[in-house]
């Protein structure tokens, strides 16, 4: 029998779509990394908001998951999660993170490294009131990461919770909040022919100035 391959070996595509130059670059990371998120909405990507986020695993490994950012400013990136999640737990033991952005069409990837901290009651309630009901009763629902017998066991505490709460509005679960990642580091990578790429990195100093390396490719 002869063996079918995938076709990765023989996987090419060159990238052309844009140049990434000192000169067109921001002198402020944050302001350039929210006019790329920017444009991945406009270029019509779906989840354009999604990210890479690596922990450091309790069992010394490395954990990677996609989540989506909610909020980009100068403060730093938000996103919500279960606190006793996976995720929860490993940043309750290491808050230093990575994340990485990537838009395939855009040819465009971002790379940024920092500090995750939980974010506010205030914050975390103000947002869960703006998610949707059936959102709202999946976070009192899902106990997220843990092992479950069959997804029926699931179902069954979307339908006491939504009984529970129905006719009134559902609170945010003590265990649900939101995280800001602080970024001491963004790398901006745009494809380019022949895998000549651009690699601007953003550095920042003990005053809280950035400035920028370019990295071979």
């Amino acid at each position: 029998m002869s063996e079918t391959k995938s076709g990765i070996e023989k996987s090419r595509y060159d990238y052309h779509r844009s140049i990434l130059l000192e000169s067109n670059a921001s002198h402020d990371p944050f302001a350039m990394a929210d006019q790329w998120i920017r444009d991945a909405e406009l270029e019509g990507i779906q989840d354009f908001n999604a990210f890479n986020l690596v922990t450091n695993g309790l069992d010394g490994f490395p954990q990677s998951r996609v989540v989506l950012v909610r909020g980009f400013d100068h403060h730093g990136l938000l996103f919500f999660t279960n606190y006793e999640s996976n995720k929860g737990k490993e940043l309750a033991a290491d808050e230093k993170v990575g994340a990485n952005f990537f838009w395939n069409t855009l040819e465009r990837q971002i790379r940024i490294k920092g500090i995750a901290r939980k974010v506010s009651v205030q914050e975390s309630d103000s947002y869960f009131k703006s998610r949707p009901r059936e959102s709202q009763i999946a976070a009192w629902a899902s106990m997220q990461s843990n092992v479950m017998t069959s997804r029926t066991e699931l179902e069954n505490r979307v339908t006491e919770y939504t009984t529970k709460f129905a006719g009134v509005e559902v609170p945010r679960p003590e265990h649900w909040g939101g995280y800001r990642i602080v970024p001491n580091s963004f790398e901006f990578w745009q494809g380019r022919p022949s895998r000549l790429h651009d690699r601007l990195v953003y550095h920042v100093d003990e005053d809280f100035n950035w400035f920028i390396k370019r990295l071979n490719p």
